[in-house]
């Protein structure tokens, strides 16, 4: 059976903020939206804009090529 409980919503204050905190060299806030796979979370879950997960998206393979974080995780 799948878990039902709905995550909070966050408003639309709060995503511009996280929007905000997106750059490659912020490493901390780039591994909340990587799987302990390396997947990069979908947008369902992230709770992004488009235009966010676009740029989350880019600064998270940006980091990946400067070798700041590993393409995968075994």
């Amino acid at each position: 059976m799948r878990n039902l409980r709905r995550r909070r919503r966050l408003t639309k204050e709060q995503i511009e903020e996280l929007e905000r905190q997106i750059d490659y060299k912020n490493l901390s806030f780039i591994r909340q939206y990587i799987t302990d796979t390396g997947k990069i979370r979908p947008r369902r879950t992230t709770y992004l804009s488009a235009k966010g997960q676009r740029k989350l998206d880019v600064a998270i393979k940006r980091a990946r090529q400067l070798a700041l974080i590993p393409f995968s995780v075994h």
